[in-house]
């Protein structure tokens, strides 16, 4: 048999055969360094962080939407009093907060063992803030000394809210809580009957005053509308003082 072989390598052809076996890596002029693959895993990462970032910002607003909503249902609605109130909404808020940091650690690949840890960290959170709602608000977030005083006479839920609203509008202040006849006589209006400021059969104000002057127009709607979302009763007064009047929903009406 004779030994002939013919060169094709001017014709850029190799001896590999016709399956193409033998190919020089440059042969198809792309490389193989692998640079793709790399930017293919760089996409993934962009759009789980991405999503984990969406899931973070619903993680920390539900809680609070679903803590004073369902607060509010359950004060209205299904005629909790002060403390169950605050409980069943805190309930809605622990199991929240649980499952949007389960749900951002698991798009972030979080190993189970420290997703279970944060997980468990956000629902003591949720106990953290409530207990500090319901305790404290910050002095300067209160006109007078007065008005600090009168703090633990507001049912727990306004307590609660007011320092939601204190963490994302710093200059919020509140500038009435519990008042008499005689505050009213005082302001040169008629004493009245009934009123939300008033302690009311459960033993606590059901009401509060929010400044709105010297503060601009979209911040005040904006302030009502939460409050409006969450189920509070807003009403604006300009009488002595332009001011929001936030309070409790009667019962039967949430």
């Amino acid at each position: 048999m004779s030994d002939l072989k013919i060169d094709l390598s001017g014709l850029g052809m190799h001896s590999g055969g016709p399956d193409g076996a033998g190919r020089g890596p440059d042969d198809s002029g792309q490389s193989f360094s692998g640079s793709g693959p790399r930017k293919g895993g760089r996409r993934r990462w962009g759009r789980r962080i991405g999503w984990a970032a969406v899931l973070a910002c619903l993680a920390i607003s539900g809680p609070f939407v679903l803590l004073l909503r369902g607060s509010v249902h359950a004060h209205g609605s299904w005629g909790f009093g002060p403390w169950g109130s605050v409980g069943v909404g805190l309930v809605f808020a622990t199991v929240a907060a649980g499952s949007g940091v389960w749900l951002v650690s698991r798009v972030l690949a979080i190993p189970g063992g420290l997703r279970r840890l944060l997980v468990r960290a956000g629902m003591v959170l949720g106990l953290v803030f409530v207990g500090y709602g319901v305790l404290y608000i910050g002095a300067r977030n209160m006109k007078g000394d007065a008005v600090r005083s009168e703090y633990r006479a507001l049912h727990p839920l306004l307590r609660v809210a007011s320092t939601a609203l204190v963490l994302v509008d710093r200059d919020a202040v509140v500038t009435d809580a519990r008042r008499h006849p005689d505050d009213y006589l005082a302001m040169g209006l008629t004493p009245m009957d009934a009123s939300d400021h008033y302690p009311q059969s459960d033993g606590y104000v059901h009401a509060l005053d929010l400044r709105t002057r010297g503060r601009p127009a979209w911040r005040n709607r904006l302030v009502e509308w939460t409050f409006r979302l969450m189920g509070f009763r807003v009403l604006r007064h300009v009488g002595t003082a332009d001011h929001l009047h936030i309070s409790l929903p009667p019962r039967g009406v949430a």
